[in-house]
């Protein structure tokens, strides 16, 4: 029986991959309509039939049922698999591989342990908007018993209680529902307005079940639409009036903008606004146009905060109004009027005093730059007083960074010697990247915090920083989706040594998938983002150093296939480092010592405020006095 099964899926496979895809195979008649499938095949099919072909992790227990599917379809041609070794690092890279290129990509893990890490991991496309299936498996359904690593308790359906939790999960308990699985999938990964992760739980034991005259013809395959623009209702004229009164508005830029940049750069112009950006979404609006005011929040810029403080109203585009970006909420103490755009409700509804336009950001913008067109006055100019100031800060902002990369290097205590500061190390690389048409990716942290106020990019897509969940650890697993795309970059991952050692798993997984990039290690034996909170809120720090010395040149070259090399102490000879590692095919790794201390040339600062620590009861009751 187990025989003729392979048989037949083998045989399957090949003539799919003759005829160029399994409706072609179907309409040749090279392959019948309705025949006995396995639900681990079903799921399979399903999943390249909506064109996910890429598929990493670990398997187990849990679903070596589904390996044996992959196993066969993968001598075909049809699907690739990526085996790693941490479930973590497994998502982080299809989630970069989703961001990066658009292109699909499922995470596979058996129970337990496995599926627990891909849940924490899923934080990541889950905060960011980005759609990836997850292959789960789980236990039987007759409760013979405790199955071995399901969470230990005398209750059905655990994991689906808990994945569903973080967002919209399926269990097939029943084989015959596997098409209603792949359609609430299929909804939840291409959602039109923000992508989530699907979690499709696979029972250990229905996974080899048969399906009896199984339609292959009845896999969804039907796109959700995309919405249109914001209903109007005399609303676009209304918003545009307030506009057009205003004297000081900010636009906040946010991840759901990314497909209306030309759109926005007018509505910027039309409206005299400045932009202040999210972490998300650099270069959309280019570093070069002077109503781009960068970050704003807890740490954000000069100018950026400037611009929210000052305000009279906002215009936040497509975002999630994230804790730090918008000062625990207190971020606008001035704005008397807030116009949201965004394809959700209830963030449209984030704030009080607002006129919400929900619908696709693009063509809403669209439609409202329209009727600003025929409204706008020659006010809207180049010499606004509002953009004026906003420069002035802005210059500010320039010459604070310059004092900074002109002071490359400061003496740290524990080095006993001089070390590149973050803000340097950072510049230098990020132009590198940028002249050599390099990806970058920022791992949580200081390097983050420090990275995200230092990028000038001039398009959207060439940076990459995962801030809704500041999963340590990203950066560097992301690399490993320069393996499995289709359309081949270069990646450079900025991490710190904490960050690193949470996932240094792509030292091996680079090697044997063959990713091209380079890991930036920079070294400050400790968590300087807390160690920094810390200090600025108890005057002390805590818990968040250590005193190991680790050879990561040593530990990157120990892997056959890495190179590693040290960036010495200078922006001269982490250049020549850099260069050096692109020369390499393959992974490389970039190690530099740098500054942690309490000079402020040392770091980039905090500019606003944050709901954390000691200074929540401050926070709190600026944030109902303004009751916005």
């Amino acid at each position: 029986m187990l025989q003729t099964i392979r048989e037949e899926r083998m045989t399957r496979a090949r003539l799919i991959r003759d005829a160029g895809g399994l409706n072609s195979a179907i309409e040749s008649g090279s392959l019948a309509q309705y025949i006995d499938l396995s639900l681990s095949e079903a799921i399979v099919l399903g999943l390249i039939q909506q064109d996910v072909k890429n598929f990493v992790g670990i398997f187990g227990h849990g679903s070596t049922e589904v390996a044996e599917v992959l196993r066969v379809y993968e001598a075909e041609g049809l699907v690739k698999m990526y085996p790693v070794r941490n479930e973590i690092e497994a998502v982080h890279a299809a989630t970069a591989l989703r961001w990066v290129t658009a292109e699909k990509c499922a995470v596979v893990t058996s129970i337990g342990p496995g599926a627990m890490q891909a849940f924490a991991g899923s934080l990541v496309p889950l905060s960011e908007g980005l759609g990836v299936w997850f292959l789960i498996g789980d236990e039987t359904t007759e409760d013979e018993g405790p199955n071995m690593q399901q969470i230990p308790s005398h209750e059905q359906d655990q994991f689906l209680k808990l994945f569903s939790v973080m967002g919209p999960t399926y269990k097939l308990h029943t084989p015959g529902a596997i098409n209603t699985a792949l359609t609430r999938g299929l909804v939840t990964t291409e959602h039109p307005i923000r992508q989530s992760p699907f979690y499709l739980l696979m029972p250990m034991n229905t996974q080899p079940e048969i399906i009896p005259d199984f339609n292959l013809k009845s896999f969804p395959a039907d796109y959700p639409p995309k919405l249109g623009a914001a209903a109007d209702n005399g609303t676009y004229l209304q918003v545009a009036e307030a506009l057009l009164k205003s004297e000081r508005i900010v636009v906040k830029v946010g991840g759901g903008t990314i497909k209306a940049g030309a759109e926005l750069l007018e509505f910027l112009e039309l409206t005299d606004a400045v932009a202040v950006t999210s972490p998300l979404v650099p270069g959309l609006v280019p570093y070069s146009n002077p109503r781009n005011m960068m970050v704003g929040g807890s740490k954000g810029t000069i100018c950026g905060n400037y611009a929210m403080e000052n305000a009279d109203l906002l215009v936040a585009i497509g975002t999630r109004f994230v804790c730090q970006s918008d000062c625990s909420r207190t971020g606008y103490p001035n704005v008397k009027k807030v116009i949201t755009i965004n394809g959700d409700v209830n963030t449209a509804l984030h704030y009080r005093k607002t006129t919400a336009l929900v619908g696709d950001i693009q063509a809403t913008l669209s439609g409202l730059n329209a009727v600003l067109r025929e409204k706008a006055t020659d006010q809207n100019d180049q010499s606004s007083r509002w953009l004026q100031d906003c420069s002035k800060k802005r210059q500010d902002w320039e010459a604070f960074k310059q004092a900074r990369y002109s002071s490359p290097c400061l003496y740290d205590e524990m080095w006993k010697k001089e070390v590149l500061t973050q803000p340097a190390a950072i510049k230098a690389a990020l132009d590198w990247a940028r002249d050599n048409q390099v990806v970058s990716f920022f791992d949580a942290g200081d390097v983050q915090a420090n990275g995200f106020q230092i990028v000038e990019n001039e398009r959207y897509g060439q940076t990459f920083t995962e801030t809704g969940a500041s999963y340590m650890g990203f950066a560097s697993s992301a690399l490993l989706a320069t393996a499995m795309t289709k359309q081949p970059f270069y990646g450079l991952a900025f991490t710190g040594d904490g960050s690193f050692v949470m996932n240094p798993q792509i030292l091996i997984d680079a090697v044997q998938h063959r990713a091209s990039g380079c890991i930036l290690l920079m070294d400050n034996r400790r968590m300087a983002a807390i160690s920094g909170l810390q200090k600025d809120q108890y005057k002390e720090a805590y818990a968040t150093n250590d005193s190991v010395e680790v050879d990561y040149v040593a530990w990157g070259n120990a892997i056959k296939g890495v190179r590693a090399g040290d960036g010495g102490f200078s922006v001269e000879s982490l250049l020549e480092a850099l260069n050096n590692a692109r020369k390499h095919k393959g992974l490389s790794l970039v190690y530099i010592r740098v500054y942690s201390g309490d000079d402020p040339l040392g770091g980039m600062g905090v500019f606003g405020r944050w709901n954390v620590g000691n200074w929540s009861k401050e926070t709190q009751a600026l944030r109902h006095k303004i009751g916005l």
